[in-house]
């Protein structure tokens, strides 16, 4: 099952076309990837909670079926401003945000600058602080390692990177792997996916911990607890910080925790949304 089961739509913010995919009618939930997906990481989510809700899953700047300009950054602060100018657009005052990986970054900017738009944030397997980048994308950033990349990056390669983060390693089919590899199959994509990790900057979310900390709505932590590629520490850390959040820790998902553990995490979602 891809993305053609979903309403497909575009709209133009500061001149880019973002993609996005809808369905369902209510409050507004906003689900946002992190690097190396796009919307359809969200196709088993999406059913769930489109039942209560209207439910929006975004293609960010440089992924998916979105532009790829590389004239612009591709930053979490860039990406968080670029999403509440998407939601201006579409005249959106309120909704729940749900991010995953960087989204789960993205997330935690947006809370800080823009709290009154938000009834609440969930942030899954996310980055947060200091404990990222991940060394993969660190080494992305140095040219030489970029240029071979461009050069390597082959289909068994990334299948390896889609394993690593799954619990479920029998999940890794080829229909998902195709799904992973779709924007990776053009020159373009791939150096969007290269300018991407190349704008990555802790500090971004190192410059906002104190904000975050003081933050009045929401806020619900989830982890596939299988992730090698995220600590269990940034969770724990944001949990302790956060005052009134809730922590869960998945024991039969990895980084991929749509993929490994999809009922279990649309529950999770929609128990604590519907709480507010």
């Amino acid at each position: 099952m891809g993305n053609s089961n979903f309403s497909s739509n575009f709209v133009e913010v500061d001149n880019l076309k973002l993609h996005y995919i809808q369905e369902g009618e209510g409050e507004v939930v906003l689900l946002v990837h992190g690097i190396t997906t796009y919307s359809f990481i969200w196709r088993k989510i999406i059913p769930n909670l489109s039942s209560k809700y209207k439910v929006i899953a975004i293609d960010l700047i440089g992924c998916g079926d979105s532009d790829k300009s590389l004239n612009v950054s591709y930053s979490l602060k860039s990406h968080s401003e670029f999403i509440y100018k998407f939601i201006s657009t579409l005249g959106i005052n309120k909704f729940h945000f749900v991010g995953h990986d960087l989204g789960g970054g993205i997330g935690q900017i947006f809370a800080v600058n823009h709290q009154e738009n938000l009834y609440d944030l969930t942030v899954i397997n996310t980055v947060a602080y200091d404990f990222w980048p991940v060394q993969p994308i660190i080494a992305m950033r140095t040219p030489i390692i970029r240029q071979l990349a461009m050069a390597t990056l082959d289909l068994g390669t990334f299948r390896l990177i889609v394993k690593r983060g799954l619990y479920h390693k029998e999940k890794c089919t080829d229909e998902l792997m195709n799904l992973f590899w779709k924007p990776m199959k053009t020159s373009e994509g791939r150096k969007a996916f290269l300018h991407f990790a190349h704008c990555l900057d802790n500090r971004n979310l190192t410059d906002i911990s104190d904000k975050l900390h003081q933050l009045k709505i929401p806020v619900k932590i989830i982890r596939g607890d299988a992730d090698l590629y995220l600590s269990r520490e940034i969770a724990i850390q944001l949990n302790k910080n956060i005052q009134g959040s809730q922590l869960k820790l998945i024991e039969t998902a990895g980084h991929f925790i749509q993929e490994d553990e999809p009922e279990l995490l649309s529950k999770e979602i929609l128990e604590f949304i519907e709480k507010k």
